[in-house]
Formats: structure tokens, C-alpha cells, sequence
């Protein structure tokens, strides 16, 4: 059931909901009504629109949400978070509190999906401990595949058997970075647009995070050593019938970027019909 209601007491009958709502379920007749549930995309927007907080949906209480009007982020900000993101790759030897990975995970479901599928899964290693073990399993595998000579070809060989070299050698943790927390995103095969999906997600908690003070960095490295070991993504819990997104490790960052870098201009395609 939806739990779609109205507050008549609130409700001015302006139909802002029946306009905005993506899937044509909500019709007017004195006030807002619910007209075909199966076809609810279930995204909220009624609730979000209403002005007067007077739709219900899902049990979800409009005066606990954010009012956007004042607290939305200033553009300035946004720019200089965005222009100042940087790929971090020295960590501090230290875990993060739960408490501040919970809230990033938190915020990062809120990323868009296809069809408001919402099947993202965050596979999220919390403890550095974890990650370690981790990470000799990868080193095993790949080490062993090396001297077996079945490394592919191409950069992703040359990647994966320099890390293997660099941790044995130097100690040098070329996987994760020295990172101590992985994220991993994968959807189910059969979701309207997994691969979309996962990375949006990832994007959203990458920014989140970096306002946060936590740095973060693209994981290519891992996601080509668990494409040679399949059998890693049963192990980390990730459903088999689910679709590996990308990768990001994340901790706290052991280096402090001063200034935004200095990009452009952008290749820009402009359409002339």
C-alpha cells in the first residue's frame, strides 16, 4: 500500500502534485487523489511540490523533511567543491567513525535512478582490518596468476603486476592506496540502467564526502583485479545476479589540497538541426 493522503486542513487544491507527477497516478477531483498505485514510481515528488505540506505517501511525514526555501548550498560553494575535488591517494592510518560512513552512505541513496529503481547496492568495507585481508587475498591470486603466466595483456596486466611488485617489494599498496574503507556499488542485471545507476551513486557519495573533509579516490586498480577474481564479489556478500558498478576507496585524507586547479575550456558539441 502507498499511504498516499491528504490533509484537507492544508491543502489548497493548487494540483501541483497531479502536474509534477511523473507517472500520471494522481488525478483532482475535490482533492488529490491516488488513482492507480501499481503505477506509482514511488519518487516522492508529490510530497516534495505539495507547498503546504499536505501530501503523504509511503507513511513518509512531510514536516520531517528538509524545507529547501534558505538551506539550499551557495553556487560559489558548489563550484569550489567541485573545481577543488582532487583524487586522493595518501591516508591517514586511521578508520573512520561509523557514524560518519553511516551518514554517507545515507546520503548517497538519495542519487537518482532509472525509472526510481532504487537498487543500488553499497558493498562498503568499514574496518581497515577487513580491508587488508582483503587485499593479500587480491595479491595472492594475482601473484599467482603471474607466475602462471596468465596475467592479460595490455595495461591491465601491467597494472595489476606492477601492484603485485610494489607490495612485495616496497610495501607499497597500490590497490587501495593506503585507503581504509572500499566502496563498492553494483545493481541487479535486470534494473532499468545498473551501470548508470551504480556510478551516479558513487559520484553523489564521492561529493558528499569530500564536503565532509574525507577523501576519496576512483578505484580502477580494484575493479580490474576483481575482474580476474570473480569469485571476490561472492565473498565481499554482492548478489550474483547483481551488476559491479565501480569502485571508490576513501578514508581520511593524509594531504591537504590548497586550491582549485585550473581546467578548459570545455569540448563543447553544439547542436545545429
Amino acid at each position: 500500500m502507498l499511504q498516499f493522503h491528504i490533509d484537507e486542513e492544508r491543502c489548497i487544491q493548487c494540483g501541483e502534485c497531479v502536474l509534477e507527477c511523473p507517472a500520471g497516478v494522481i488525478a483532482m477531483e475535490d482533492y488529490p487523489e491516488m488513482i492507480n498505485e501499481e503505477g506509482c514510481f514511488q519518487c516522492q515528488h508529490c510530497l516534495a511540490v505539495c507547498p503546504t505540506a499536505a501530501v503523504s505517501i509511503l507513511g513518509k511525514n512531510p514536516d520531517v523533511s528538509t524545507v529547501l526555501q534558505g538551506n539550499m548550498p551557495d553556487p560559489a560553494s558548489l563550484v569550489t567543491l567541485i573545481k577543488g575535488r582532487r583524487a586522493v591517494r595518501r591516508y591517514r592510518d586511521k578508520d573512520l567513525v561509523p557514524e560518519l560512513i553511516d551518514e554517507l552512505l545515507e546520503v548517497s541513496c538519495h542519487a537518482p535512478t532509472g525509472v526510481n529503481a532504487r537498487s543500488v547496492l553499497f558493498t562498503v568495507v568499514r574496518e581497515r582490518a577487513v580491508l587488508d585481508e582483503l587485499r593479500e587475498y587480491l595479491i595472492s591470486r594475482i601473484d599467482k596468476q603471474k607466475e602462471e603466466g596468465k596475467l592479460p595483456e595490455g595495461l591491465v596486466g601491467k597494472y595489476l603486476g606492477w601492484s603485485v611488485k610494489a607490495w612485495q617489494e616496497e610495501g607499497k599498496d597500490i590497490i587501495f592506496r593506503g585507503a581504509p574503507h572500499l566502496l563498492i556499488t553494483s545493481a541487479p542485471a535486470d534494473a532499468p540502467c545498473p551501470d548508470q545507476d551504480c556510478l551516479i551513486a558513487l559520484t553523489t557519495f564521492q561529493l558528499i564526502a569530500h564536503a565532509k573533509g574525507v577523501g576519496t579516490v576512483w578505484d580502477g586498480i580494484c575493479m580490474m583485479a576483481l575482474g580476474l577474481c570473480p569469485e571476490v564479489a561472492g565473498k565481499l556478500g554482492i548478489p550474483e545476479n547483481h551488476t559491479l558498478g565501480y569502485a571508490i576507496a576513501f578514508g581520511d585524507p593524509a594531504v591537504e589540497y590548497l586550491r582549485t586547479v585550473q581546467r578548459g575550456p570545455a569540448l563543447v558539441n553544439v547542436v545545429k538541426w
